[in-house]
């Protein structure tokens, strides 16, 4: 046995837009016992930022990397593959889903994002500890490419509906892959109904249950998605109900341990958000704002005379310039004109190698340098008005409330070779129509660079340095270090 394999297991549970705020309520009405546990005998951080954009594909892809999207090259969740010239969509709705084609979202969404889409230069955590001979096992979570070959399940009831979407290729993933009912690698009678929402959190609570019985797993990614569809329709204020099914998925996990009390004395866990969710009131369609230019629509029969590619992904934006001999023109008429849409906050761009950026409030240049540093400990040059991203030099740092980590989430988004050459970052409150024509005002929001969708949990047991203040801001990007140090294995 080696000496990783000796260390106590970890469970990395991800809550999909677990707020803070909805967690402390939803603890202190006795409503999510299992997690007041964990937060009783470990260490609570509050304020865990996420990446820009702040949407599911590119935090999964920094939580199973360590990444930003300038190294994992997952750059929203809605994009333009410009190497095989069409948009890729990973799910914003349904309408968008049916817009793009089910077969070709569906099959980015569950191959594609993990066997080409995120970078092959870096490994996952899956592919870190499979390669050191760790049992690693998954449910089911957008990123879980490993080194494990798995075929898709002939086990469902639901195969013939599976093969009829076009799931019936083998994937490579962590030794224990249960994916909505596509791929599982165990018999284990459960079951998700393809992966329906409002069925996958019991799903991963039931497959949780059997690893430990049955003793399968040194590190699981115990994925919990439903709360974020749940905070989609009754946006963060009412997460309680979803938190609580969360919690009774986590219980079922330790019951066979001997419940939670048991469970914590033998696994190390880590709680987390991807991100978090802003109350959405009004929407704005981008496409709409930037009609003077000829947009590429989806499927677009005449996709060699569009001039620009536009993609909403809910408060956050990018856009593409097609024309390459127009493409400098394109660019600044596109900032233009979004720095006059309503409900756009930040408008930002590379030039060279120097970030622009523009809100209301003023215009900042800048870059990796030496001259400021921020609380991540990166050094940057800044030129311009510090009040466009409300950043302020305190205790020696250059720091934003309202835009944690605004510098480094943006450089990373601006650097990633697939994102679009303009992107934008929504006000408060409001979302972007994505391609179906969805929104969701009335409900819950996410995807801007401001702190009310980007600060989330990160609660540790038997893991990591055992102290909030360790760091000065703690980032989503920390996880994936933080296991592969609990089993003493380098992050390269």
């Amino acid at each position: 046995m080696s000496t990783a394999s000796k260390r106590p297991k970890v469970v990395l549970a991800v809550i999909d837009a677990l707020d803070p705020q909805a967690l402390q309520r939803a603890v202190a009405e006795d409503r999510a016992p299992t997690l007041k546990a964990i937060m009783e005998r470990g260490t609570y951080v509050g304020d865990c930022v996420s990446t820009f954009p702040s949407v599911t594909p590119v935090a999964a892809s920094a939580i199973a990397t360590g990444l930003g999207p300038d190294e994992h090259l997952i750059p929203s969740m809605n994009w333009y593959h410009r190497g095989e010239e069409r948009y890729v969509e990973y799910g914003s709705s349904f309408q968008a889903t049916r817009t793009h084609g089910i077969f070709r979202s569906l099959t980015d969404t569950v191959y594609n994002m993990n066997l080409s889409h995120l970078t092959q230069e870096r490994r996952t955590v899956f592919e870190h500890l499979d390669d050191a001979g760790l049992r690693t096992a998954c449910t089911t979570y957008l990123i879980y490419r490993g080194r494990h070959r798995q075929e898709p399940s002939r086990d469902s009831p639901y195969v013939k509906l599976a093969e009829a979407a076009q799931f019936r290729h083998p994937t490579w993933a962590a030794r224990e892959l249960f994916y909505a009912d596509i791929f599982d690698t165990q018999s284990t009678g459960c079951f998700s109904t393809l992966g329906m929402p409002g069925q996958r959190d019991r799903h991963a609570g039931c497959v949780g249950a059997h690893l430990v019985e049955n003793d399968l797993f040194d590190f699981l990614l115990f994925s919990l998605p439903d709360n974020d569809t749940y905070s989609h329709r009754a946006g963060p204020g009412g997460q309680s109900p979803s938190i609580a099914e969360a919690d009774r998925a986590l219980e079922r996990l330790m019951h066979p341990a001997g419940g939670p009390e048991a469970f914590l004395e033998q696994h190390a866990v880590v709680v987390m958000s991807d991100h978090t969710h802003d109350t959405v009131d009004r929407s704005t369609n981008l496409a709409d704002a930037l009609a003077d230019w000829r947009i590429l629509e989806p499927g677009d029969a005449e996709a060699e005379a569009a001039q620009i590619a536009v993609c909403p992904g809910s408060r956050a934006g990018q856009v593409y310039a097609l024309e390459q001999g127009r493409r400098e023109e394109l660019i600044a008429g596109v900032v233009e004109c979004l720095r006059e849409v309503e409900g756009v906050d930040l408008v930002a761009r590379r030039e060279g190698d120097t970030a622009h950026v523009w809100s209301a409030r003023g215009e900042l240049r800048f870059s990796p340098g030496e001259i400021v540093t921020d609380a991540r400990g990166a050094s940057w040059t800044v030129e311009g008005d510090l009040a466009t991203l409300d950043l302020e030099m305190s205790g020696g740092e250059l720091r934003s409330p309202d835009y944690p980590d605004a510098l480094g989430r943006l450089w990373s988004s601006l650097c990633c070779p697939r994102a679009g050459e303009v992107q934008v970052s929504a006000d408060p409150g409001v979302e972007f129509t994505d391609w179906g024509g969805s929104d969701h005002v009335g409900g819950g929001g996410h995807g801007s660079l401001h702190r009310c969708d980007s600060l989330g949990v990160l609660l540790t047991n038997g893991i990591g340095p055992g102290n909030a203040a360790h760091r000065k801001q703690w980032s989503i990007r920390d996880v994936t270090p933080m296991v592969l140090d609990h089993f003493g294995l380098p992050s390269a």
